[in-house]
């Protein structure tokens, strides 16, 4: 099984990119998939998740309003819309995927890597003018 993002690269402020997701070799329905950030010399922050089945969303606050997560169920894939882009959404943004009620619960979903059963490699994001 694995999970390859793909979209990222440098966009100035103010700027818009759109992530990419596309999961294999596990059944995609019923699994929660989530966007979590790394920017440089910090911790992993979770940005959004969406579930596959249900279609329920969540998105950490600072990302609210301009960051729209979706899925194409025949694809199999996981999409991220960033729009209004800021230098401090620089990171690389991973795709992971988990199940049950530890990944989201409430309004919010894990960050941790071990809470999520499969993790991509990363796509690098970068916002500079």
């Amino acid at each position: 099984a694995r999970l390859v993002e793909s979209g990222g690269g440098l966009v100035q402020p103010g700027g818009s990119l759109r992530l990419s997701c596309a999961a294999s070799g596990f059944t995609f329905s019923g699994y929660y998939m989530s966007w979590v950030r790394q920017a440089p010399g910090k911790g992993l922050e979770w940005v959004s998740s969406i579930h596959t089945g249900a279609g329920s969303t969540y998105y950490v606050d600072s990302v609210k309003g301009r960051f729209t997560i979706s899925k194409d169920n025949a694809k199999d894939t996981v999409y991220l819309q960033m729009n209004s882009l800021s230098t401090e959404d620089t990171a690389v943004y991973y795709c992971a995927a988990g199940r049950g009620v530890h990944v989201c619960s409430g309004v919010y979903c894990a960050t941790d890597r071990d809470e999520y059963t499969y993790w991509g490699q990363g796509t690098q994001v970068t916002v500079s003018s």
